[in-house]
């Protein structure tokens, strides 16, 4: 009886051990923020431009991301979320100028897309609410994803 409850609780470690090999990063967008831009103002904007760089996932298993990328990205808040889409926007702007790393929208959705620096804003991608602004601390600062943004943003 002991053997089978020893068996069991060993199996269920190996089981919990494969899950967590088998965990992603649920991050859509890491970024690290030089700008925020809200429209037509800070009061009740309406579209939200982030400047500075990012990487957005593959969208894939895993914890893979695309090459990093300056530019900025547009966005209008999804329709009934409003208040919690200013909230997040209004986190988004704290982060600006910080040189540090922030994470948002969720790793299988639709996260916008990198607009170039020389683009004019039009047609703003839907904000991406899943999970809240992620503020990266020292520690997660080391990631590799947050280096490689850092790299496109540093002056050449």
């Amino acid at each position: 009886m002991k053997l089978n409850r020893f068996g069991s609780v060993i199996f269920g470690a190996c089981i919990l051990g494969a899950v967590a090999l088998q965990a992603s990063d649920m991050v859509g967008v890491y970024a690290v923020i030089e700008k925020v831009v809200l429209e037509p103002g800070d009061k009740t904007p309406a579209r939200i431009q982030i400047w500075g760089g990012f990487a957005l996932s593959d969208q894939k298993s895993g914890s893979n991301y695309l090459p990093a990328q300056r530019g900025y990205l547009y966005y209008s808040c999804p329709a009934g979320r409003e208040t919690l889409c200013r909230k997040e926007w209004a986190d988004l702007k704290t982060m600006a100028a910080k040189d540090t790393g922030v994470g948002f929208g969720g790793r299988y959705r639709q996260n916008g897309r990198i607009r170039k620096v020389d683009d004019a804003p039009a047609d703003p991608d839907v904000y991406p609410i899943e999970r809240g602004v992620i503020r990266l601390s020292a520690g997660h600062e080391s990631l590799p994803v947050i280096d490689r943004i850092k790299a496109v943003l540093s002056p050449r």
